[in-house]
């Protein structure tokens, strides 16, 4: 009897399970189907699920009218660019509030989480201001330190919390037998950190590729990373549905690929220690 109320137990949670993923992918699919229809199946009411006439000019378009590899290439690089810098910035920084905590350390922990609750519209203006006077307008460079600024508080936190988690023994031990700060962090802390920085790794990746706030604000013609291409499909005439999906579509499919085929190694890290 326990057995059987166990087995229907799983199922339901199994069918809820496949109902909240489905409800989740299901606007993905919906953009993916529809950048392969014409503009008018695209708006056509009732909408038409699968019997429409496939089509790839919405891609051939959407390529002639923009360059997608420029666009790609500036996603890569800020994203990918934040984060590296955000790391080495957050390593030590987490470091020492995690293994030499002082009166503060919590209090500083809490002020840098809630930066993040600040609507970044009530410091564009400075920030603007900033980018303009020092020429970092439409740059990756500078997309890069703003991206790395907004996400840092994150970095520190999940470092923070992955290294709480590694005993400080092991440390000490390191340090008996005449390990520097430099080989501490290096060679003991990182190594043993790596799911943990892994998918903090990942998961910064994935914010910063999604950004669009900052990136429509402050790049242009030559920084613009792929938000950016997206939003050029919005015009004063209308939105193009067609168009607009076949652009996301390219826009998110890197994206969804690298978290399809890392999906494990970001599991593993955020339940990095949970077992401890």
């Amino acid at each position: 009897m326990a057995r059987a109320a166990t087995n229907r137990r799983m199922l339901v949670v199994t069918l809820i399970a496949w109902a909240v993923g489905i409800v989740i992918f299901f606007p993905i699919l919906w953009t993916v189907l529809t950048s392969f229809k014409t503009e008018s199946e695209a708006v056509a009411t009732p909408p038409t699920f699968l019997a429409f006439h496939w089509t790839l000019e919405n891609y051939s378009e959407v390529q002639q009218r923009s360059d997608y590899f420029l666009h790609f290439w500036n996603s890569v690089v800020i994203s990918v660019g934040s984060t590296l810098l955000g790391l080495l910035v957050a390593v030590p920084a987490a470091w020492s509030m995690a293994f030499v905590p002082g009166k503060r350390t919590r209090d500083v922990l809490m002020w840098m989480l809630s930066t993040k609750m600040l609507p970044p519209v009530g410091v564009l203006i400075p920030i603007y201001l900033l980018f303009r006077d020092f020429g970092l307008l439409d740059s990756r460079i500078g997309l890069v330190i703003v991206l790395t600024l907004i996400n840092l508080p994150i970095i520190v936190w999940m470092l923070f919390t992955y290294f709480r988690e590694i005993p400080g023994e092991i440390l000490e031990a390191s340090r008996m037998d005449g390990a520097g700060l430099k080989e501490e962090i290096l060679f003991v802390l990182l190594p043993m950190a790596v799911p943990g920085i892994a998918s903090t790794l990942l998961l910064n990746i994935i914010l910063a590729w999604n950004e669009a706030f900052w990136t429509l604000n402050l790049s242009a013609s030559q920084s613009a990373p792929l938000t950016a291409f997206i939003a050029s499909y919005s015009s004063p005439e209308g939105l193009f549905y067609a168009k607009l999906s076949a652009a996301s579509t390219m826009a998110v499919a890197p994206i969804l690929v690298l978290g399809w085929f890392s999906q494990k190694q970001l599991v593993r890290g955020l339940t990095f220690g949970a077992v401890k």
